[in-house]
């Protein structure tokens, strides 16, 4: 497991390597928003979806944007 320095720098890094570094910073500022909970918005988000839409979207995603980062795909 990674200690907290690296795994704030890996998951930035990621975070402009997908949203570039404006939208990083705009995602980052929004979750450490005190009324924000993304844990909680996420969970509602996905609760909505059957397993079979969320099985589908997944794999579309995954077709459309194979992993070209740095991290090791899992």
């Amino acid at each position: 497991m990674n200690n907290a320095v690296e795994l704030l720098d890996t998951g930035f890094a990621y975070l402009v390597e997908k949203l570039g570094i404006v939208d990083a910073e705009r995602f980052v500022a929004m979750i450490k928003g005190d009324s924000f909970d993304y844990t909680i918005w996420r969970r509602e988000y996905f609760d909505k979806m059957d397993l079979t839409r969320i099985n589908t979207e997944a794999v579309a995603y995954a077709q459309k944007h194979p992993h070209t980062g740095k991290g090791a795909k899992v």
